[in-house]
């Protein structure tokens, strides 16, 4: 089979399901009449190792180098290698018979994940409780031998990104390009196996490499040094959120030496334009939103006016020739919401491009991704549902929205149920008052089941100076909403904002306690405030009261900022304590607890009273009666 473009989706990302940036511009170039394969790494190279075989030949490996870690996990190396077969077999499509084996004791080593499962957590009853706890089980036995593998094999391994600290912040490209040179590990020359047999397929022109996250980064360039090492006549383009946030300062040559194209931004006009350069139709000045290298020099072409490629006149992602028998389910946390993100098949569809808000101070307002409002219709996006479903076999979606229109998502709900498409589907909101009593219950009976949104800092203050557009009573309001139809709600926490104090971080705490209690969120996850360079706060910081302190550009990557805050407090050191309190309120108990006492370290107690959350709810029933 001859193939114009091979494109890559590096490890590691998601296991259960497929990033759909290649299916994206597979759908597209194959429309433009080019010639596209596509292959999953991530899915193929995990199942690669996590075989009987390949985990023998790991165990041999952490020998010869010399390591132990983990000593109980070698000296029961012929238990999990009899086991790993029957226990990915499993996770990828789980059964009840196969289960009762996994659980039958004696079964798996016990190892050190095993030896400290959680005996609290309550299963449901009958055959859904035994196949979850077999697949909770199976995830800590994975996770152990994930864990030798880190220890003693491959310090860059990890289940869903490699190397991903070399990648994070890398201002130099000196620590990348040092790594480079070492001999590549049984992960890599396995990972670059399964390329090359990929290549000799496909005879591919160009491989396309779409790097989503810093923990895809090392991969792809290891996975270029291989093309460039055995295969020169093939161009290598590098693309994706990767290159689109942390790479448009790109000044060092170096990488070129195995990249010929980095794209920015939307990858279908700049990888038509070059194929079109590959194939003599136009020259280097033609090029759009691309860096090469001329006369050893980075140089970045954007011929203007750009191809426009409208979000709603472009065709269904095309997942066909994907791996979908090998995509993996992993249970590690149990909380129903929490699990969406490693449990089940998803299809990955984007409703409407950019954010209709794009207003966060926090958010990377100044880029395409998210500045770059575009729509479409429910009746266009229902006939990309179906083709999907077809070529998949999966009726489960996962809309990828930075923050999906509500009136979008109310014609999309009308538009399902009137074509009869029968689909279970959750996306990313903004907690807005358009999402009444009325149309979360049109969204459920569409197929709605959870939703995830950003209450951030649970702060009216500080909601208001980041210009999240709601406030406490808002989100409250909200969230009831859904939960009283049945859809569960995920919110993004966040502490560590400009100007952030104690008090607010412990009265946030406590706003989410109630949230919780109350039944308005069923999960959540904090992540500490972190300034970019494309964000209001990054370009302006003095605004918001912090100031600027590095890292210092180094020709590669720029993205992340350091900060000073001189009037907010020591953000890090409530790290441990709000994930513990977090911990709880996800397993359902703990809400008895004062939020001051999940610290090793005097804080003051809450300012909210203990029914503020309560108050919300029945001036909302007021209101409504």
């Amino acid at each position: 089979m001859h193939s114009n473009l091979l494109l890559v989706t590096p490890p590691f990302t998601q296991l259960n399901t497929a990033y759909p940036a290649s299916a994206y511009l597979k759908g597209f170039l194959q429309e433009q009449g080019y010639s596209v394969a596509h292959v999953d790494l991530s899915i193929e190279l995990f199942t690669s190792i996590f075989t009987a075989e390949f985990i023998s030949d790991l165990f041999d490996e952490a020998e010869l180098l010399g390591n132990n870690h983990f000593p109980e996990i070698r000296k029961n190396a012929d238990a999990y290698i009899a086991c790993v077969d029957t226990v990915i077999g499993f996770l990828q499509t789980p059964d009840l018979e196969t289960a009762e084996v996994i659980l039958t004791s004696g079964f798996l080593p016990v190892g050190h994940r095993l030896q400290n499962v959680n005996v609290n957590i309550k299963w449901a009853v009958g055959e859904e409780g035994i196949i979850d706890k077999a697949k909770h089980f199976g995830t800590l036995f994975i996770e152990e031998l994930g864990d030798f593998i880190q220890a003693n094999i491959d310090e860059f391994f990890a289940f869903t990104k490699y190397a991903e600290q070399i990648g994070s912040s890398a201002s130099s490209f000196d620590q990348l390009d040092e790594f480079l040179q070492y001999q590549p590990t049984l992960i890599e020359d396995e990972m670059l196996n399964l390329l090359e047999q990929k290549i000799e397929e496909t005879s591919p022109e160009i491989i396309g490499f779409t790097i989503p996250f810093p923990g895809n980064l090392f991969a792809a360039l290891r996975c270029a040094q291989f093309i460039k090492q055995f295969f020169p006549e093939i161009k290598v383009a590098f693309g994706g959120g990767y290159c689109n946030t942390e790479l448009r300062s790109l000044e060092d040559p170096r990488i070129f030496e195995i990249v010929d194209f980095i794209s920015l931004d939307d990858g279908e006009g700049p990888l038509l334009k070059m194929l079109d350069l590959i194939s003599g139709k136009i020259n280097n000045e033609q090029l759009e939103r691309t860096f090469i290298l001329e006369d050893e020099q980075v140089v970045y072409k954007n011929f203007l006016p750009n191809t426009i490629h409208h979000h709603a006149s472009l065709p269904a992602p095309d997942y066909t020739g994907l791996p979908f028998e090998k995509y993996t389910s992993f249970l590690d946390v149990v909380n129903p919401m929490h699990r969406m993100w490693t449990d089940k098949r998803w299809n990955k569809l984007t409703i409407s491009h950019g954010c209709y808000w794009r207003q966060c101070s926090f958010c990377d307002v100044s880029l395409d991704y998210i500045g770059n409002y575009q729509n479409t219709t429910a009746e266009l996006l229902a006939d990309k549902i179906e083709k999907i479903m077809a070529d998949t076999g999966i009726n489960g979606f996962h809309f990828v929205d930075e923050a999906a229109p509500p009136k979008m998502l109310k014609a999309l709900s009308r538009v399902l149920i009137e074509r009869e498409i029968k689909i279970s589907w959750w996306t990313n909101i903004r907690f807005e008052k358009t999402f009444n009593a009325e149309l979360c219950a049109l969204m459920a009976e569409a197929g709605c089941i959870a939703v995830t949104g950003g209450l951030e800092v649970a702060s009216d203050r500080l909601l208001a100076k980041m210009k999240k557009g709601v406030d406490i009573a808002q989100v409250t309001r909200v969230t009831h909403n859904f939960s009283q139809n049945g859809i569960m709600v995920h919110a993004y926490l966040m502490y560590g904002f400009p100007t952030q104090s104690q008090q607010e971080t412990i009265d946030s705490l406590e706003v989410v306690r109630q949230l919780f209690e109350k039944n308005c969120i069923q999960s959540a996850y904090w992540h500490q405030f972190t300034t970019t360079v494309h964000s209001p706060i990054g370009k302006n910081p003095e605004a918001f009261g912090i100031r600027i302190t590095g890292p210092e550009f180094h020709g590669f990557a720029q993205n992340d900022l350091w900060h000073e805050d001189p009037e907010g407090t020591d953000h890090p050191a409530y790290t441990k304590g709000l994930n513990a309190a977090l911990h709880s309120y996800l397993n359902r108990i703990g809400f008895e607890k004062p939020v001051d006492e999940w610290f090793d370290f005097p804080v003051v107690p809450t300012n909210h009273p203990k029914d503020l959350i309560e108050g919300f709810l029945t001036e909302m029933e007021t209101v409504n009666n």
